[in-house]
């Protein structure tokens, strides 16, 4: 899956809007996440005592929004936002331990909030991203 903006934003980014439900009542979050290598999935740390992570084990079904905006009016037709659609878990034992490098490289200042034993690392598994460019093209892959 080769695509310019998507990598751009995934890789830029450090941070994205994370929605989840529960009851049918949207619940948004902001989250600090890392792409896996080959973007199929997206990992992000929370707490287990918060309504997100409560929300995703009810429903796992998630997305995720990340884009390149800067706040300006040349934004509607120069910024790229992706949308990421999946399904989120918390991973443990070999599985988290392999991932933690990773978030870390990214996010070093949130080491301790990662070490915390409250702290659940969660993996959204991507079934399809969704890239807006000039606020009216868009383009769907599916991945794999």
């Amino acid at each position: 899956m080769k695509n310019e903006a998507l990598e751009k934003i995934l890789l830029g980014q450090r941070f994205a809007v994370l929605a989840t439900q529960n009851g049918g009542e949207p619940y948004g979050s902001l989250v600090a996440f890392v792409p896996s290598e080959d973007f199929s999935s997206l990992f992000f740390a929370t707490i287990r005592e918060t309504h997100k992570f409560e929300n995703m084990k009810r429903d796992p079904r998630v997305a995720l929004l990340a884009d390149d905006r800067m706040n300006r009016v040349s934004d509607l037709q120069n910024a790229v936002a992706v949308t990421a659609v999946g399904e989120a878990r918390e991973i443990r034992g070999p599985e988290r331990e392999k991932a933690v490098p990773a978030y870390l490289a990214r996010h070093p200042d949130l080491k301790g909030f990662l070490e915390d034993p409250r702290c659940a690392l969660m993996e959204v598994s991507i079934k399809k991203y969704v890239i807006v460019s000039a606020f009216r093209n868009v383009e769907e892959l599916a991945v794999p």
